[in-house]
């Protein structure tokens, strides 16, 4: 057995071991095959030489995103720990802008990451996964910096209106207040980023657009950032209608859950359609999230994990 003292400094340790040292609990777990006993900004390693080394690495990502984000939750212990550091902590390109009150929107995952250098790359974009990944955030951030930085002139933002067991035409009000709700997430992203006096403005002016899919017909959508959410609810028929309504100097992402299909059983998925269709196109970028994408409660993706094993048995 070997030891090693490690001094912290530097660092705030509560973001490091939490209140009620919650957090240095949750990585005493994760490493049981070495003693872990702290003392202040002292920690003592006991172990083999091997582990001990894998430790410290493990350590150094769990300070550097401490550094890099002012934060470290149980979850992303969880991630940093199981996950390739080298890729979840890489610096470049994680700033996509600055939102409301100077709040930093980053790219906080490794495939997050790679939506924006595929939509650098390419004008067409799938981002494909369970709840919970960011890909409609990650879709709406790279959309605002579009538009900030003028490379388009609006951004427009759609979904199917196929509702998960409910009716919009029961809904009271106009067709505005029936869809104000079903597009709430998008609202929640847009209110992060732009302040809501501008955010006002530009929806009065038409520079940024929501609407429910079947608006999309017969439009050509020229110098427009354009988010497809909810793809997976759409048919074969809408997902071609709306692929083709691309104009020039247009972006396109298309963002979906293949496991949160909404539509009546005998309709197929316009998502799962476009997926195998135009899998050989090279212009057009495919990138699939999964649970180790997941920055909503750690919880998450254990029951992402649940159900993806129930489906497997």
């Amino acid at each position: 057995m070997s030891e090693k003292l490690i001094t912290l400094s530097n660092i705030e340790l509560v973001k490091l071991f939490g209140t009620n040292n919650r957090k240095l609990d949750k990585i005493k777990t994760l490493f049981p095959q070495i003693k872990i006993v702290s003392r202040g900004e002292r920690l003592k390693i006991i172990g083999s030489t091997d582990q001990i080394k894998y430790f410290e690495q493990k350590l150094t990502a769990f300070i550097k995103h401490i550094t890099q984000y002012n934060s470290l939750t149980l979850s992303q212990i969880e991630r940093l720990a199981e996950g390739n550091e080298s890729e979840i902590m890489k610096t470049k390109d994680d700033i996509i802008l600055h939102g409301q009150n100077g709040k930093v929107i980053k790219a906080r995952t490794a495939n997050q990451r790679k939506m924006i250098s595929e939509i650098e790359k390419n004008d067409m974009l799938f981002a494909i996964g369970p709840a919970g990944t960011g890909k409609t955030y990650t879709a709406v951030a790279i959309a605002v910096k579009s538009l900030k930085d003028r490379e388009v002139k609006r951004i427009i933002f759609t979904r199917p209106a196929v509702e998960a067991g409910e009716n919009l035409g029961f809904l009271p009000g106009d067709l505005k207040e029936k869809l104000d709700p079903y597009m709430q997430p998008i609202y929640d992203a847009l209110f992060d980023m732009i302040p809501i006096e501008r955010l006002n403005e530009y929806i009065e002016n038409g520079t940024i657009q929501i609407a429910p899919l079947a608006f999309m017909r017969g439009r050509t959508l020229d110098k427009a950032f354009v988010i497809l959410d909810e793809g997976q609810n759409s048919t074969e028929q809408q997902m071609k209608m709306f692929l083709t309504r691309m104009g020039r100097s247009a972006k396109f992402i298309i963002t979906g859950d293949e496991t949160q299909i909404d539509l009546p059983r005998n309709q197929k998925s316009g998502l799962i359609n476009a997926i195998t269709t135009l899998k050989d196109i090279k212009d057009i970028s495919f990138v699939t999230l999964d649970g180790n994408d997941v920055i909503r409660h750690k919880l998450v993706k254990d029951i992402i994990n649940a159900y993806k094993n129930k489906n497997n048995d």
